[in-house]
């Protein structure tokens, strides 16, 4: 263990710990009142929260050391355990907020969608890794597993959860272009996309959803009601100003603002710590983001660079989602800000993927360190004549 440590990437481990620790504090925070009112302990949400952490931490270091390329034989079994969940929420799941999307045993709930999340990027990530040689075939290289892609989608919104969903597909576009598809066969899918759409808008369509684009996009219009919570994550950013009204100091928590521990705890870390805090966090985030996209360039391996750009994509569009609604961009759809907001399904998932990250950035490091083989006329072996140990190919 001693030796791998050598190689870990320290940003992809210090980071995600602080943000995920930094969230735990803030959920105390925000929490409290919201945790009295409910009839709960003050520290309910703080506790649960540490829970997952903890859990979070020790799926991290054993993603860190199992090795991502055995992903590749295990795409079977976990697109199954994903089906399985997501098959599961439909038939045994609990509704909360409308929609059917949490499977509970006893006291622990998990969001299936959460972990559909990591499996559709392991899975794609495989697929396409192997089908490189005839990537440019459309019907042999790109199609079948968007097949794939269209099932865990549909299992998706049939929760509903047209904010998860909405985020699987962007990831799902994200690894499916990096994979190196003719720009040809990219139009056909954005056709097809949103030629489904289309189809499907008009039975998607509810009071409850247009009352979100209103509230959203004309939110001084109707101040007491559609508009009433983006209204007060304004006042929340706004009364924060440059370095916020202190730790545990936010009024908008006390009841008006919207979920203060879950989809708008960004506004409350804007008001109690500013635009200062604000910064500081959406940079940590962007870090990550950005590491792991260098990671998948630096990375000789198809598949530990798709990995890690799906991985990249969903830190990096679920944070990019849940900032837009609390800042008006976007209409409010329930989704987490990324290690920080409440929720032991997204951190659990999140902590996992870091590891598998830092696993890859392990991987490349190790191959970057090893001396160059020479052959007979002590010349460099050029890669490609190397299998994934390093040593050169036999026949």
């Amino acid at each position: 263990m001693k030796k791998n440590i050598k190689y870990f990437d320290f940003t992809l481990v210090i980071i995600p710990i602080l943000l995920a620790g930094f969230g735990v504090v803030m959920i105390y925070s925000a929490s409290m009142v919201i945790a009295i009112v409910e009839g709960l302990e003050s520290t309910h949400y703080f506790y649960r929260q540490l829970m997952w952490f903890f859990l979070g931490l020790i799926g991290f270091v054993f993603f860190s050391f199992f090795s991502y390329r055995n992903y590749q034989r295990l795409i079977k079994i976990v697109m199954l355990g994903v089906f399985a969940l997501l098959l599961g929420v439909i038939f045994f799941g609990n509704e909360v907020n409308n929609a059917k999307s949490w499977l509970s045993f006893g006291p622990i709930g998990i969001q299936p969608a959460e972990f559909a999340k990591l499996g559709l990027i392991i899975y794609l990530s495989a697929i396409y890794s192997k089908k490189q040689s005839y990537i440019n075939d459309f019907n042999r290289g790109v199609l079948p597993p968007l097949i794939m892609t269209g099932l865990v989608l549909g299992l998706v919104v049939m929760q509903p959860d047209i904010g998860t969903a909405s985020i699987i597909f962007l990831i799902a576009c994200s690894v499916i272009f990096s994979s190196g598809i003719k720009f040809k066969h990219l139009f056909i899918l954005v056709f097809i996309g949103l030629l489904l759409l289309a189809i499907a808008v008009p039975s998607m369509v509810t009071d409850e959803r247009i009352e979100r684009f209103t509230g959203a996009y004309q939110p001084f219009e109707a101040p007491d009601d559609d508009g009433y919570h983006l209204i007060q994550s304004y006042l929340a950013i706004g009364v924060g100003g440059l370095t916020g009204e202190g730790l545990g100091q936010s009024v908008q928590k006390l009841g008006y603002l919207y979920a203060p521990h879950n989809d708008f705890i960004m506004a409350v870390i804007a008001e109690e710590l500013g635009f200062i805090g604000v910064v500081i966090v959406i940079g940590m985030l962007a870090i990550i983001v950005l590491r792991g996209l260098y990671i998948s360039w630096r990375c000789k391996d198809s598949f530990g660079a798709l990995l890690a750009i799906g991985i990249s994509s969903m830190v990096g569009l679920q944070a990019f989602i849940n900032l837009g609604a609390i800042s008006g961009i976007l209409p409010i759809t329930g989704v987490t800000l990324p290690f920080v907001s409440y929720g032991g399904s997204s951190l659990l998932v999140l902590m996992a993927s870091m590891g598998i990250l830092n696993n890859i950035a392990m991987n490349v490091k190790r191959q970057e360190r090893q001396p160059v083989q020479v052959n007979e006329d002590d010349e460099p072996i050029p890669n490609s004549f190397r299998h994934r140990g390093g040593e050169p190919w036999t026949s």
